[in-house]
């Protein structure tokens, strides 16, 4: 199984700020990190109800959440703030005017590590679960994951543990996307909130030294 940074370090992205920390409020309980995307090539993908989706491109931010006792990393790709591709034309209204979501990207883990800078790192167990906020839902990657299988990378418990996360994820994020939507919403603010709290003391401090 691969080893993924959560900051994304081999995505070709170049400077972007990277923020990481761990939220304990009633709503969540897990890691939160945050880039925003200040360069880089616009990446798209076609789905049937959104149609051709955005999920990099300078001026996004993706979110990405690790809730504790789950094996999955969550990551919103949010439009430049404030803003949504009016190309697609059955965007809902969002939950959040300031932060709309174009894709969900839920990839099923098999754990996290941290590496020597602090950095967190997640075993990629190949099943992947993507919706927007149109109502698409699509498994990905099930082949890897049954080729994974097959071939002795993973065991029969590893495998079929993928495969229940697979369904959890299904019943509890995409049953109901703009309850998740309105989730995801919260918990960024909260990760704002703590960024811009930190922007303050940090030049404070510069001032007094």
């Amino acid at each position: 199984m691969k080893h993924k940074r959560l900051n994304r370090d081999g995505w070709g992205f170049q400077h972007y700020p990277y923020y990481q920390m761990r939220i304990d409020e009633e709503i969540f309980h897990g890691l939160v990190c945050l880039i925003r995307l200040t360069d880089g090539e616009e990446s798209y993908w076609e789905m049937p109800k959104a149609g051709r989706i955005q999920g990099t491109g300078a001026g996004m931010t993706w979110l990405e959440l690790v809730p504790d006792h789950a094996n999955r990393v969550i990551t919103v790709s949010y439009f430049p703030d404030g803003t949504h591709d009016t190309a697609r034309i059955h965007y809902p209204a969002p939950a959040s005017t300031a932060y709309q979501p174009s894709v969900w990207y839920v990839d099923v883990t098999d754990g996290i590590e941290y590496d020597e800078n602090g950095i967190a790192v997640y075993i990629d167990k190949y099943l992947d679960v993507i919706f927007t906020p149109e109502g698409d839902v699509k498994v990905d990657d099930r082949d890897e994951l049954d080729a994974a299988y097959a071939s002795g990378d993973i065991s029969r418990e590893q495998y079929e543990a993928a495969l229940l996360e697979g369904e959890r994820i299904l019943q509890e994020l995409c049953a109901d996307i703009p309850k998740t939507e309105r989730w995801c919403a919260q918990i960024r603010q909260i990760a704002e909130d703590r960024i811009a709290a930190e922007a303050v003391r940090a030049n404070t401090r510069r001032r007094e030294n």
